[in-house]
């Protein structure tokens, strides 16, 4: 018989406790990092010093997934990776429909969300509507009105899963509906009871379907953007919240205010307008000669090529891989995305000349723009959206586990400036 995913992660939370206490027992005194000055200074860029059992990071792999390779994932829709993400397995055929059917019952966006949304300024941005939105809904929140009542700490992973069964069922629904307020395309769609959440969430856009084609789009967008360790900004600062016991409305909305920042969520647009200008700059899509001289004046201006390096990987993004792949096989002759694949095969060897790159290699948001783009998403400030709708995942997740297993509240310690100059001395 089908289980619920509450139902499958109770069964997992014992084992994972007792793995958790064994662990801050026997091993609490080993050292798992060091910092320098450097790190202090510059952001604690690569300090261990935070738990995430949902996905990592490989320098020469990329985004692994409960121990997946991404590639490896690719064909799966957003309600398995959700599951993949909390439980560390797949749902079965049954369990899927089973979850699906309970995302479904918490699908109902609130009157007063629409309410607050529509008297928004005509000019608001976009993320500025979606973190709204969430925080709106907070009046629902299970674990508040639990909390508030009374409950053991080894239930509060309970109501926490509520909510964020109820953000997963509605994030697309209000981001949706949003997208066609903003920019007057007409009333919100409302949700189907039939189609799959990301084939949901194209439909409610208005879309055109291509033949199923935006669906799959979506789909594969909506997975390959669902994670990405605990230490980004938008990861970061939702489990920061979180581990003061915010519930997942507070906390998603506080990540979902990271990912608005131009350093984390505005990359895929920033490179779609690179390729572009590029585009605009020679009258069409360019010719490989054309893109080598290009990518020099944009270095030798002082400025970046978008989209090319990263601050952990050094490989080309597996995800990219996955968009490149994709667009060869449905968009092969559109000529934003001839651009983007032929910046993919002449960017890489000029930033290898240039010589200040330490990863010359795309990353994500070097080819999802193009995609989002052929398919009739044409406002780029709407762009981060869509990866705050996929990232949540990833988010309320984290949230969960961590609440099941009573992480502690985030309180590093800081030092002064003074302080660092006294140690180097």
């Amino acid at each position: 018989m089908a289980k619920t995913l509450k139902e499958t992660l109770a069964a997992q939370i014992p084992k994972l406790r007792e793995e958790r206490v064994t662990l801050m027992k026997q091993h609490g005194d080993h050292q798992i990092s060091t910092v320098s000055v450097a790190q202090a200074i510059g952001g604690m860029r690569g300090i261990k010093g935070m738990v995430c059992d949902t996905s990592v990071v490989e320098p020469d792999q990329g985004l692994i997934i409960r121990g997946r390779p991404i590639m490896d994932i690719t064909d799966k829709i957003p309600e398995e990776i959700f599951w993949l993400l909390i439980t560390g397995n797949f749902p079965t055929a049954d369990e899927l429909k089973l979850f699906q059917k309970e995302l479904k019952s918490y699908g109902e966006v609130p009157n007063y969300v629409w309410k607050v949304l529509k008297a928004m300024p005509k000019t608001s941005h976009p993320m500025a509507m979606l973190d709204t939105a969430i925080l709106t809904m907070e009046n629902e929140s299970a674990y508040r009105a639990r909390y508030t009542e009374g409950m053991k700490k080894t239930e509060y992973w309970e109501p926490t899963l509520e909510d964020a069964m109820r953000v997963m069922a509605t994030i697309h629904t209000i981001a949706a509906g949003m997208y066609r307020i903003r920019y007057k395309k007409g009333d919100p769609i409302p949700p189907s009871k039939k189609l799959d959440w990301a084939g949901d969430y194209a439909k409610m856009l208005g879309l055109p379907p291509k033949k199923g084609e935006t669906a799959k789009m979506m789909r594969l967008y909506l997975t390959l953007h669902c994670d990405h360790e605990g230490g980004n900004v938008s990861a970061n600062t939702c489990h920061t919240v979180g581990s003061a016991l915010s519930d997942p409305f507070y906390a998603v909305s506080a990540g979902l205010n990271g990912l608005a920042g131009p350093l984390h969520g505005l990359a895929n647009q920033e490179c779609l307008n690179w390729v572009l200008d590029t585009m605009k700059k020679f009258d069409g899509a360019p010719s490989e000669d054309q893109i080598r001289d290009y990518a020099w004046e944009t270095l030798r201006s002082g400025k970046v090529i978008p989209g090319y390096g990263h601050a952990v990987l050094r490989v080309t993004d597996p995800r990219f891989t996955a968009f490149n792949a994709f667009g060869k096989k449905y968009m092969a002759k559109d000529p934003v995305f001839q651009t983007v694949d032929r910046v993919f095969k002449i960017v890489p060897e000029v930033l290898k000349e240039h010589g200040k790159a330490k990863n010359p290699w795309p990353n994500v948001d070097a080819g999802s723009g193009a995609l989002l783009y052929y398919y009739g998403l044409k406002e780029f400030q709407y762009y981060t959206v869509l990866f705050s709708v996929s990232r949540a995942m990833g988010m309320l997740a984290q949230l969960v586990l961590n609440r099941a297993l009573g992480t502690a509240i985030t309180r590093p310690k800081s030092v002064s400036t003074e302080w660092l100059i006294d140690q180097v001395k």
